[in-house]
């Protein structure tokens, strides 16, 4: 599966008696049934690992491109319009201010990483506690509350699979107890985002802003609210797309593929 095509539902199943293996690109799982895939005796991969380093570099590059508004700097420069510019034309500092990480796996312990370059103050909130040699080594502090987390940031970052329990995870309460001068940064699923929630409260300056490497649907209708604040910066599901993370991605489901072939134990799979 390649963009979770081929849709995988009981109609190709039953076309595909043979079928030992779903090998998909990625590391979200939420487009496959694993009941159904089970009931026919089929076995599921990701790529979990390979995706991470380039997933977080973007999220970090989402949140500088976002705090000095990078995009409307972009266009002021090469406006035919632009006569001079603006000296109170000002962004938002990064180093030094707290980052909240929704969501502590491989890729939001990177994120922390890189983070702590930027002198930043980390909190995080997952569902299990990192260990104290995990959270030391970048300065990480737990939250175990969410709005804990959400009350505190000038960033906060969601890295978190999409779930039953993650679907729509940053709703209207939640945006609320932002602070009005924070910024939310996706990098997970467009779901777990409430977007009806998120365009009220980027309006009416619940939040400042937000940068979103993922919405729903892919790509957004062109006449969605989203596509007209200024306060949003939106990139088409890139977070793992450089020609090395997409290259080592075929590789593992391949490897994957051929084990599931040969009976062998399956790299990555989910279980």
């Amino acid at each position: 599966m390649w963009y979770h095509k081929p849709v995988i539902n009981e109609e190709l199943l039953q076309s595909l008696p043979n079928l030992k293996i779903v090998a998909s690109s990625g590391v979200g799982i939420d487009h496959l049934d694993l009941n159904l895939l089970s009931s026919y005796g089929v076995k599921a991969s990701n790529t979990p690992f390979v995706v991470s380093t380039d997933t977080a570099d973007f999220g970090m590059a989402l949140m500088l491109a976002s705090s000095r508004r990078l995009v409307e700097g972009y266009q002021m420069a090469v406006s035919c319009d632009t006569e001079y510019f603006p000296a109170d034309w000002l962004g938002t500092e990064v180093s030094g201010a707290t980052l909240g990480i929704v969501g502590m796996g491989t890729i939001g312990y990177k994120v922390a990483e890189r983070a702590k370059g930027f002198e930043m103050k980390i909190l995080y909130h997952n569902r299990n506690r990192r260990n104290k040699e995990e959270e030391g080594a970048v300065g990480a502090i737990y939250c175990k509350k969410i709005d804990d987390l959400l009350q505190q940031s000038d960033f906060v970052l969601l890295s978190v699979n999409l779930t039953p329990q993650t679907h729509k995870l940053i709703g209207k309460r939640e945006l609320e107890l932002m602070k009005p001068t924070a910024t939310l940064i996706n990098i997970s699923r467009g779901l777990v985002v409430d977007q009806d929630a998120l365009v009220e409260a980027l309006q009416n300056k619940v939040i400042k802003a937000a940068a979103l490497d993922v919405t729903y649907p892919e790509p957004l209708p062109r006449d969605h609210p989203l596509l007209k604040l200024k306060n949003v910066i939106i990139t088409p599901h890139i977070g793992s797309a450089t020609r090395k993370t997409r290259r080592l991605m075929m590789e593992n489901m391949m490897e994957s593929i051929q084990a599931g072939l040969t009976g062998l134990p399956i790299p990555n799979e989910v279980l």
